[in-house]
């Protein structure tokens, strides 16, 4: 009998903290659209966006951004949660991750954004007026999700899963999607955490050998159709595959990127001979390509671009100098975005190619004639190292011009950005992940003044929000990556997974050397490197700042 009634318990408790979390949920999408008409006011003129007013209201438009980021989150960790519990499967760990992700969003929400270690946005900044914010902040459902003992009791049962190396089940329905997940997860614990410190600390490429083996695991292939000879697994897939390789060392876990963009490039523009040339090659791992697109003084600025091609008989002659080159010397492929019409100024001129080079080494990494480059040294994401590159009459055929039409190449690689930040998400959540468990492993073991720092409240409010934020990042992404699965427009989507989940790496990977203390700072401590890899993520593929401000005018311009 009193088994029977704990059940009615626990099943009453639950449906009221998931109703609890609706009503939130319906909180902060009201809130939304008091910023969203805020922004509007002050960013349309004659009901179009003005790139001008964007601009000059930055503050305001990025914090829109960061909003509707957040209750994305918000609206995607309450999915996950119904969904385990429709199969029940909602257990306490993850209860207590909702609720602590709900309590805090919504608090910070209504006080303030942390956008970064230095900027806060709050509703005022937006242009929300304030009476609006104190009803938000003074309704009932916050101080019901707040609760001190309710919050203390999340905490703790967060903390405690944690430090027996539990951190939630993350929803993964599909049987074959979770096989991989944990074939990848076992991998990169016996065959790439055990050696990332010493790739790093030496700055070594990663061997060969792992390339090999993720190769014969059909990494460089798992989005390719299987009629190329790829898995044609889709996004979630690249998801989980990303995210547990770069769990142990972002390196490894990026070693697919390349390939990604290069087989969505040839797939959705290339013309049949292309595909039928490099599809099978790059799902195979048998060519590695690399993305030749950002040069000196544009970084996100692709439209102005200066690298030219120019046109002689059947083939281009390439002139101009590239930078940010990952992998650049040892592969095979370039995806080369160049300025075809000489004309022209901004990203109407500008055309991809499909570009073969020889391999590099070491001492020679650039041994093609018309090209050159030097490696730049970098603080992390070192196992494929980084470089800078000149054209001075690179060769390349004609047939290599991606589609086989000059100026496209701009609208092509845009085509490619929906993927290209899911799996940055999917890599941030992989380091943000790294950096949890060694903070948690770390925490149980460490003893202080008697007993393990786990025990202390403020070590453990770190660990249990760098569980649920996480989780809440991944449930975004994964969300994201399914839009794209299922054939939707998710450029909004995916920029929102990779702003968010960058951000959680690099405050996970902030925390987790906190709670290392002195040690953290310790170079034979593999949190130092994971602390050097996090920085990265909202830097490159669309800095945060450029990102917020995609995601505000994508929402913006689909609302008006």
């Amino acid at each position: 009998m009193l088994a029977r009634v704990g059940w009615h318990l626990g099943d009453f408790v639950t449906q009221h903290l998931l109703d609890l979390c609706d009503r939130g949920l319906t909180l902060a999408e009201q809130l939304l659209a008091h910023s969203r008409n805020a922004v509007s006011a002050l960013t349309l003129r004659n009901g179009r966006l003005d790139a001008a007013s964007l601009n000059n209201h930055q503050l305001a438009v990025h914090g829109f951004a960061w909003q509707a980021t957040y209750v994305e989150a918000l609206r995607q960790s309450l999915a996950w949660a119904r969904r385990l519990d429709g199969k029940g499967g909602l257990g306490a760990v993850e209860a207590a991750m909702l609720r602590l992700g709900f309590a805090e969003f919504l608090a910070q929400l209504g006080g303030g954004i942390a956008v970064s270690q230095l900027e806060f946005i709050r509703p005022g900044d937006i242009g929300v007026p304030a009476e609006i914010t104190l009803a938000f902040l003074a309704d009932t459902v916050l101080a019901e999700l707040s609760e001190p003992a309710a919050l203390a009791a999340a905490r703790a049962t967060v903390v405690d899963a944690a430090g027996r190396g539990i951190f939630g089940d993350v929803g993964i329905e599909d049987e074959t999607i979770s096989a991989v997940r944990d074939q990848f997860l076992r991998y990169a614990a016996t065959e790439i955490a055990p050696h990332a410190q010493q790739w790093h600390q030496n700055d070594e490429l990663i061997p060969l050998e792992i390339v090999n083996h993720l190769a014969e695991m059909g990494v460089f292939g798992l989005t390719v159709a299987e009629e190329h000879g790829g898995s044609g697994l889709g996004k979630i897939a690249m998801c989980v595959v990303s995210e547990a390789l770069s769990l142990g060392y972002i390196g490894v876990g990026s070693l697919g990127t390349r390939a990604e963009i290069a087989a969505e490039l040839i797939n959705l523009a290339g013309t049949q001979a292309q595909r039928e040339t490099y599809l099978p090659a790059l799902a195979s791992g048998a060519i590695l390509p690399t993305a030749v697109f950002t040069e000196p003084g544009t970084g996100s600025d692709l439209g102005s671009l200066r690298t030219r091609a120019v046109r002689e008989g059947d083939e281009y002659r390439i002139y101009g100098a590239k930078t940010w080159i990952t992998h650049g010397a040892r592969t095979d492929l370039m995806t080369l975005l160049v300025r075809t019409d000489p004309n022209s100024t901004d990203h109407r001129g500008l055309s991809m190619f499909l570009a073969p080079k020889p391999r590099g080494t070491d001492a020679d990494p650039f041994p093609a004639e018309g090209m050159s480059g030097t490696e730049i040294r970098v603080l992390g994401y070192r196992g494929m190292k980084e470089y800078e590159i000149g054209f001075d009459g690179f060769r390349v055929a004609a047939d290599a011009l991606l589609g086989g039409v000059e100026g496209q190449g701009f609208k092509q690689l845009m085509e490619t950005f929906e993927s290209a930040r899911i799996q940055t998400g999917a890599r941030a959540l992989g380091v943000a992940q790294n950096a949890m468990e060694l903070a948690a492993s770390y925490a149980v073991q460490r003893i202080q003044f008697g007993g393990p720092i786990v025990g202390f409240p403020r070590v453990g409010a770190k660990l249990a929000w760098m569980a649920t934020e996480t989780m809440m990042a991944r449930q975004l992404t994964y969300f994201a990556a399914r839009q794209k699965d299922s054939g939707q427009r998710c450029d909004i989507e995916a920029g929102m997974a990779k702003l968010l989940a960058a951000r959680v790496a690099w405050s996970n990977a902030d925390g987790a050397v906190q709670i290392h203390g002195g040690n953290g700072y310790a170079v034979e401590y593999p949190i130092s490197r994971v602390l050097c890899d996090a920085r990265i993520l909202s830097i490159f593929e669309g800095a945060a700042e450029i990102q917020a401000h995609v995601i505000a005018r994508g929402l913006l311009g689909r609302l008006n």
